[in-house]
């Protein structure tokens, strides 16, 4: 399948299993900066629930500015305080300890564009998967794509296409029940190794 979609802070489920069912993947990296999406935000399992965790980002309100352009607003310090939420949520999940060296680097250098950071996410991820990805990436901005598979629609928050994912176990389901559709943290830091076969053992997002 060719496939077309955004890269995401740490993607969700859904845009993971899109990823890895791909023949052919491009990411979309020359479309305009949008707000409430999930080029800048996601969803891990906290102990009261579904938690959100955002990277702030310096844009303008007047004026359109490329995704690839926009910049980490650093002077907040967001990365301690994501990280502290990741070790709170997932310190007792069977593969936190695992990972957690290779991830805890990640929130204590600075990055300054949200769009080199989100592949650092993603290259991490692939690298914990022990997975190797090919990918291209757009060269211009279509609104209408014929010859591949859009998957872009994924990445609205605010509007988010309802996707139900097989259950696994996490770590406060027995307090809240399966959350659905969180970050692939969530998967990885439950299922360790078995992460890919969970994502490829299921059929396409849409």
């Amino acid at each position: 399948m060719n496939t077309i979609l955004h890269p995401t802070y740490f993607p969700n489920i859904s845009h993971f299993k899109a990823i890895v069912n791909a023949e052919n993947l491009v990411f979309e990296v020359e479309d305009n900066y949008q707000k409430q999406t999930y080029r800048n935000r996601t969803h891990i399992y906290g102990a009261n629930g579904r938690l959100t965790l955002n990277v702030p980002v310096h844009h303008s309100h007047k004026n359109r500015t490329l995704y690839k352009d926009v910049k980490i607003a650093n002077d907040i310090d967001w990365q301690l305080q994501h990280w502290k939420s990741l070790q709170s949520a997932y310190k007792t999940s069977p593969f936190f300890e695992f990972y957690e060296d290779e991830i805890a680097p990640l929130f204590h250098s600075s990055h300054k564009y949200l769009l080199e950071f989100n592949f650092k996410c993603l290259d991490l991820i692939l690298d914990c998967m022990e997975l190797e990805l090919t990918f291209d990436v757009s060269k211009t901005y279509e609104k209408d794509i014929y010859n591949y598979s859009d998957f872009r629609p994924l990445v609205n928050a605010r509007k988010e296409i309802e996707i139900l994912h097989e259950p696994y176990t996490q770590v406060f389901s027995n307090k809240h029940g399966y959350i659905n559709n969180l970050s692939i943290l969530d998967l990885l830091f439950n299922e360790g190794a078995n992460t890919f076969q969970c994502l490829h053992s299921q059929k396409n997002v849409l």
